[in-house]
């Protein structure tokens, strides 16, 4: 009984590692949700559309050049003393002016403000990028994680099948009673329905990566056995905790559009100054008409002046805009605390998450061990008269359970790790290579 129980830790052994043979790594699949998920490329894009807000901005301090032209018919009818004429003649006109802003405060905090907007574009597209990492990684160990517990629930399955033969066999013998018969059958049908649910839960999480990579790999690859997972480095709560509160690509968004309502402030205060522009323009004139002393006239220009516009006021728009821009720079000031206690929370509880699950992993591996000398212990009893059937089927159950429990708790802890890089905004391209020389 030894040799078959020793057979079967083998076999739940190999099948809980066979889906990962050969197959696609966390790289591989994390490149592909690069190039394919949506989201990242709707991220893309705002990130573009954010940095068109520099030269929107810019454009304010520099020069605008206008061409206007003009061509009208004109029927004249002239009453006087003598009588009445009717004149008909045309009209035409063209001018080429340049605007020069020499003092616009309101433009120049409008291009301090698309330098800011820039940043907060960056800020989001790299937390974007940053959200897809996890989103691809905790795909990829959900896979992982469900292919293992379809694995041991099928080894349990084939066991508890095993049971039921041995205990039909015992039961024709006389050594047994039906009872035994019975519950090697109703663990057997329990087995057989986590199968199916296994089965169903894997296909779900393969979906779920297709949809985010757009490619399904036959096999992805597993953690190598044996593999020692690492604690946090550095090891200090608090000063994880401060990172994620300056750090947090959430923070530096929240920072950066904080700016930003403090210039819309300025911006609109700008609206009581004065404006002064350099104008320049040049054009021409031609008009023909014979009601004048001359029948054509031909009139060239040259204007250069500096042009002053003091606004005395605008029904109060001004004043109310100031107040609006003031009540969002105090929602903004709302967000970045929340921002701050939100990358706070999520680096303690990452950092927990880390350190719990190596605690956990440490024990599910001593349990491994016991379980399987447990179901051992159990066989060799029941072999020998000293165990019943039930015990062994419990001590399987116990096994096949601690296998799926160490087997998330290991995937849980890579999770929590990429989790606490990311709530410190330091979580890139190189996290997710440094997990995949985890993986075999």
């Amino acid at each position: 009984m030894k040799r078959v129980a020793g057979r079967m830790a083998v076999a739940v052994a190999a099948s809980l590692t066979a889906f990962g043979a050969a197959g696609a790594d966390l790289e591989q699949v994390y490149r592909d949700a690069l190039s394919y998920d949506a989201a990242l490329a709707g991220a893309r894009a705002a990130l573009e559309a954010g940095r068109e807000k520099l030269p929107q901005g810019r454009a304010g301090l520099l020069p605008a050049v206008n061409l206007t032209g003009s061509s009208s018919w004109n029927d004249a009818t002239v009453n006087t003393a003598a009588g009445s004429a009717s004149r008909r003649y045309n009209a035409n006109a063209w001018q080429v002016q340049l605007t020069q802003p020499l003092f616009r405060w309101q433009n120049w905090v409008q291009y301090k403000q698309g330098e800011m907007q820039v940043a907060l574009a960056e800020a989001q597209y790299q937390q974007a990028r940053q959200d897809l990492t996890l989103r691809a990684a905790q795909a990829y160990f959900d896979v992982l994680v469900a292919q293992d517990v379809l694995a041991a629930a099928s080894a349990l399955h084939e066991a508890n099948t095993q049971q039921l033969a041995l205990a039909r066999k015992s039961f024709e013998v006389g050594t047994v009673t039906i009872t035994d018969v019975h519950e090697a059958q109703s663990r057997a049908d329990l087995a057989s329905a986590q199968v199916s649910a296994a089965e169903s839960d894997l296909a779900v999480k393969r979906h779920a990566l297709l949809v985010l990579t757009g490619k399904e790999p036959d096999a992805l690859k597993g953690l190598r056995k044996g593999v020692a997972l690492s604690r946090p480095e550095p090891a200090d709560l608090q000063a994880w905790v401060a990172s994620a509160e300056n750090g947090s690509y959430a923070v530096q968004a929240a920072q950066v559009a904080r700016e930003i309502s403090d210039r819309e402030v300025e911006r609109n205060r700008a609206g009581h100054l004065p404006t002064v522009d350099l104008v320049a323009s040049y054009g021409n004139n031609a008009v023909s008409n014979p009601l004048a002393n001359f029948a054509r006239s031909d009139t060239d220009a040259t204007v250069v002046g500096v042009q002053l516009a003091m606004p005395l006021f605008q029904g109060g728009a001004v004043n109310s805009r100031v107040r609006e821009a003031a009540a969002l720079r105090d929602k903004a000031s709302a967000d970045l605390d929340n921002a701050r206690r939100t990358a706070a929370q999520n680096a303690r509880q990452a950092y927990l998450g880390v350190t719990s699950g190596l605690a956990q992993v440490k024990a599910f591996e001593a349990a491994q061990v016991s379980s399987r000398s447990a179901l051992d212990a159990n066989k060799l009893g029941y072999d020998v008269g000293v165990r019943i059937n039930i015990d062994v089927l419990n001590a399987q159950s116990q096994l096949f359970d601690t296998l799926q429990k160490l087997s998330k708790a290991r995937y849980d802890t890579l999770m929590a790790q990429l989790k606490l890089k990311a709530a410190a905004g330091t979580l890139g391209d190189e996290d997710i290579r440094a997990i995949n020389t985890l993986l075999d």
